[in-house]
């Protein structure tokens, strides 16, 4: 991946086109889980990261919470998936990002960094693999890939932002 650059109002990277397929996958994969049937993924601790209690001392409290802002939320995911992947190059290539479809891409990136965090169990002190040969590895590649891809998006849309001051 060649990380953002800001070219005017457009921000601007090259994805390889195996990071394309990985992204489109991964879209595939958040898609479903946030578009299944709440019975289905009941317990899912990616869904519960994805879309958090209210208030996790009181279950009324939280299951009011829920009943009030969940729909809203998985609209905007879905607006927000839908976004990332008019955008992304299928092929790889240049990807150009307008002000609103980079917040989208921050958003989306940051879901698909939770839901494999926490399949993976991220902490504090995971480092990144040393073993590509592992299908751990291989995620946990894509995870400290993605947080690459995320930081050079904040780092473009901050160099943007200190423009203008």
């Amino acid at each position: 991946m060649k990380p953002f650059r800001r070219r005017g109002e457009e921000l601007v990277a090259r994805l390889e086109p195996a990071e394309a397929r990985i992204v489109a996958l991964l879209l595939d994969q958040l898609e479903q889980l946030l578009t299944a049937e709440a019975d289905d993924v009941a317990g899912d601790p990616v869904v519960t990261r994805l879309l958090p209690s209210g208030h996790r001392s009181d279950p009324e409290l939280a299951a009011d919470y829920r009943g009030m802002t969940e729909s809203a939320l998985r609209s905007g995911k879905a607006d927000d998936l839908a976004t990332v992947r008019a955008s992304l190059p299928p092929d790889g290539g240049p990807l150009r990002l307008d002000p609103d479809q980079a917040v989208a891409w921050l958003r989306t990136s940051n879901d698909l960094r939770l839901a494999l965090g926490t399949r993976l169990d991220i902490q504090e002190d995971t480092e990144p693999p040393e073993d590509l040969s592992t299908e751990e590895g291989q995620q946990l590649a894509v995870y400290y890939w993605l947080t690459g891809l995320q930081g050079s998006l904040v780092d473009a849309l901050a160099a943007g932002r200190a423009d203008r001051r």
